[in-house]
């Protein structure tokens, strides 16, 4: 008879019996909840648009993503949901197997794709290759064209002004008759590092860019971490940057989107690394999105710092912690207010008539979460429904507000090449 251990060690060895958290860490809820998400639905429109087109021509949908890492672009873009599907649907990815041809990832780190290829080893669809893309497309002689060329999560912050507008500029030139472009970069006026602010726009103005929040804090104070140079890109550069490829392509590269992503929330909030007013408001929100974990709401509260001579920022980004603020507190009146025996909330529950659109609401939205669930006896309704709800709603209010400057951690352009 086999011992019962052996079989328990076999199980362990296989890495399940370990206990996940999304509170810390590269897949964290904000970038599960938050940031994947928004760059979705601002893809998602667009990219309706292109499929159409293909099913119409009966054609299947290519996909070059350009810095593909361990092919996380991959599952981005397989998992965009259809525009408000219903509740009763269970299929509901704009991109279907059927309609997609090919998925072809690129990488300049070798042990980045090998990691990708074991993740990604039964799809059929999918290509991956290592390759330097800091100019130009690395690809085979007489490869057919893509419909979307993708980054994510700053790739093109690693690239010079110059690599960056040759490499647009190859792909205007190889794409056929309609295809889309998502570029991203390191927002350069984000509040993670006000301290980095600077009143003029130079050109290839970097940051040295540390990786220091997949560390424990102990770890930061002690060992000095790897750093590297990071493009600090704003929306006036990036439109620059992008007349000058077409220019350069002979092809019409029309601007369709600008977008900030991690206004508050970004990583290095948590660190305060280039920033020394900062709070950890990640933290906050990934714990808003833990199952069974009740948060302190106050600790949502932000107390932003303006930086003289930076007029413009400092009054977005007042505006943005007034609303946020306002969302918060009038969660935190609700819950306070709510009477579990007769199952009411004893407040008045009219938003003031001056308050923006947007605020209202999302102020609304909470409002009903509130009243709809609080009386739930069925597992913890605070930890499992209200909470979360409050932190799409604040992402919802995020991203109502941005205004695509390049004021959050993540700045994203979509692109559309039309010939």
């Amino acid at each position: 008879m086999v011992d019962v251990r052996e079989a328990y060690s076999e199980a362990v060895s296989t890495g399940q019996y370990q206990m996940e958290s999304r509170l810390l860490g590269k897949y964290d809820n904000v970038r599960v909840c938050w940031e994947d998400q928004t760059t979705r639905i601002f893809l998602r429109p667009y990219l309706e648009s292109l499929l159409a087109e293909k099913k119409q021509d009966l054609e299947r949908m290519r996909i070059l993503d350009l810095g593909c890492g361990t092919g996380d672009g991959y599952y981005q873009l397989m998992t965009i949901s259809t525009k408000d599907p219903g509740v009763c649907e269970h299929r509901i990815n704009l991109i279907s197997p059927e309609i997609l041809g090919i998925y072809k990832g690129i990488d300049i780190n070798g042990e980045m794709i090998a990691k990708a290829r074991s993740v990604l080893t039964n799809e059929d669809k999918v290509v991956l290759c290592e390759g330097d893309f800091s100019g130009e497309l690395p690809l085979e002689e007489n490869e057919p064209p893509y419909d979307l060329y993708f980054t994510s999560y700053g790739t093109f912050s690693h690239l010079t002004d110059n690599q960056f507008v040759s490499l647009l500029a190859d792909i205007a030139r190889h794409s056929a008759k309609h295809a889309l472009v998502v570029c991203d970069w390191i927002g350069r006026h984000s509040y993670e590092w006000q301290d980095l602010w600077a009143p003029e726009l130079k050109a290839d103005h970097t940051m040295d860019y540390v990786i220091s929040y997949v560390h424990s804090r102990n770890l930061r104070r002690r060992k000095k971490l790897q750093s590297f140079p990071l493009r600090m890109m704003s929306r006036m550069e990036a439109e620059n940057l992008i007349q000058l490829a077409a220019r350069r392509s002979g092809t019409a590269i029309e601007i369709k989107k600008f977008f900030d992503r991690s206004i508050f929330v970004g990583r290095h909030m948590d660190t305060g690394d280039y920033n020394r007013n900062a709070q950890p408001i990640r933290r906050v929100v990934n714990s808003l999105h833990e199952a069974n974990v009740r948060t302190d709401l106050a600790e949502l509260i932000i107390n932003y710092y303006p930086k003289q001579g930076f007029d413009f920022l400092n009054n977005f980004f007042e505006k943005m912690q007034m609303a946020w603020n306002t969302l918060v507190e009038h969660t935190i009146n609700l819950l306070n207010a709510y009477n579990a025996e007769s199952d009411t909330i004893e407040m008045e529950l009219t938003p003031p008539p001056y308050m923006p659109e947007k605020l209202r609401t999302a102020i609304n939205r909470m409002t009903r979460v509130v009243e709809g669930s609080a009386w739930l006896q069925a597992g913890d309704p605070r930890a499992n429904i209200i909470e979360p709800q409050l932190g799409y709603t604040l992402r919802q209010l995020e991203m109502d507000m941005q205004q695509g400057q390049g004021t959050a951690h993540g700045l994203a352009a979509i692109l559309e090449i039309k010939k």
